[in-house]
């Protein structure tokens, strides 16, 4: 299948139908009275989050979405049926943007939650609603409005609790197969990996987490260069980033350089991202000796000051990913702790202001 993580579309609500002019017309009761009824309202054009759907594919082939419109009003004050609503399902981590007026409608991050985009026009008026003692056979009535219309972006933001980055051939394709049952693309190359993977790491029947892999960055990557770019903004959910590094990479680069170039694209990309928690994960241990690769992380953290959580794996020989995978658990566990204790103090603060308004009275 293919991965698309951005679309554009038009979606436009339906008319309300129109009221209509009608006079009471029965045997033996030549002068009757108005009784045109109203129309219908239209459609709405509400977008659903489907946990079913992983990519936004579809909206590169149809464009264009059109609720129905609401049918005009009847005779003997008969209202005339409203426009269907128009449903449209997208991924869950969908983020919706008004285009013409820059600004973000909704985050649609549920299964399930919908988000009303255009709003259907309302009903005109049947000339029931204009009799008066002074015009008892009114013949006015009143158009149906036109439904709101909106141009769409839509752009999908994966929804994981860890994420991995690094440079490209790091290994973070193997660890999220070492660790999951994903099975993205392995190989010993460069850029295996071309769109984003998710993994759900199981840690007891009661206990797991969502890890999403992205496509390697390389040196200019903030400027367009490779692939990994476009993708960063998939971890701008993730409570975690490992930064996955190639202990022993094959072109002979230094790994401490190769780290500070990730750092350098993450600052050029997003504050934000930069700011996040990071684990430095050392990769390929397998490929040299224990003292060497000892050596390896000495130098590597000489030479970048790391100051966060550094573990040593390899992820083709699954050596480490256990103890690297408890410990996420422990660190998602005590974020969410520390997450519920700020929202319950946030709620208590607003309650004690609440209470001193009261008492200022």
């Amino acid at each position: 299948m293919q991965f698309v993580d951005e679309a554009t579309i038009y979606v436009e609500a339906g008319r309300g139908g129109n009221g209509i002019v009608s006079f009471r017309r029965e045997k033996y009761i030549p002068f009757g009275g108005p009784n045109g009824g109203d129309g219908g309202d239209g459609g709405d054009v509400i977008l659903k989050a489907d946990r079913n759907l992983n990519t936004l594919v579809d909206f590169r082939f149809t464009k264009n979405y059109k609720a129905q419109n609401g049918h005009s009003g009847m005779g003997q004050q008969k209202t005339g049926p409203a426009g269907e609503t128009l449903v449209i399902p997208v991924p869950v981590g969908t983020v919706v943007y008004d285009i013409d007026a820059e600004e973000v409608l909704g985050d649609l991050t549920e299964h399930e939650q919908t988000l009303l985009v255009a709003k259907g026009g309302r009903h005109g008026l049947g000339n029931v609603h204009f009799k008066s003692s002074k015009n008892r056979t009114p013949r006015q009535c009143t158009p149906g409005d036109d439904g709101e219309d909106r141009n769409l972006r839509l752009e999908l933001k994966v929804l994981a609790d860890v994420g991995l980055l690094g440079m490209p051939n790091a290994g973070k394709s193997s660890l999220i197969s070492a660790v999951s049952a994903a099975r993205p693309k392995v190989a010993n190359y460069p850029f295996t990996t071309l769109y984003p993977n998710l993994g759900v790491v199981s840690i007891s029947p009661e206990t797991s987490f969502v890890i999403a892999d992205i496509p390697g960055l390389i040196e200019g990557a903030a400027e367009g260069a490779g692939l990994g770019i476009q993708f960063l903004k998939h971890l701008a959910r993730t409570g975690l980033l490992l930064h996955v590094v190639d202990i022993a990479p094959e072109d002979a680069s230094d790994p401490a350089r190769n780290i500070q170039v990730i750092e350098q694209e993450l600052a050029k990309y997003s504050d934000e991202l930069l700011s996040k928690e990071r684990w430095l994960v050392l990769n390929k241990t397998d490929l040299l000796l224990e003292e060497d690769a000892e050596a390896v992380k000495t130098h590597i953290l000489q030479q970048t000051n790391w100051q966060g959580p550094v573990f040593m794996i390899s992820a083709a020989e699954r050596t480490g990913t256990q103890v690297l995978m408890n410990a996420i658990s422990r660190q998602l566990r005590e974020n969410r702790i520390e997450a519920h204790e700020a929202e319950d103090a946030a709620k208590a603060r607003a309650q004690a202001a609440l209470v001193e308004e009261d008492f200022d009275f």
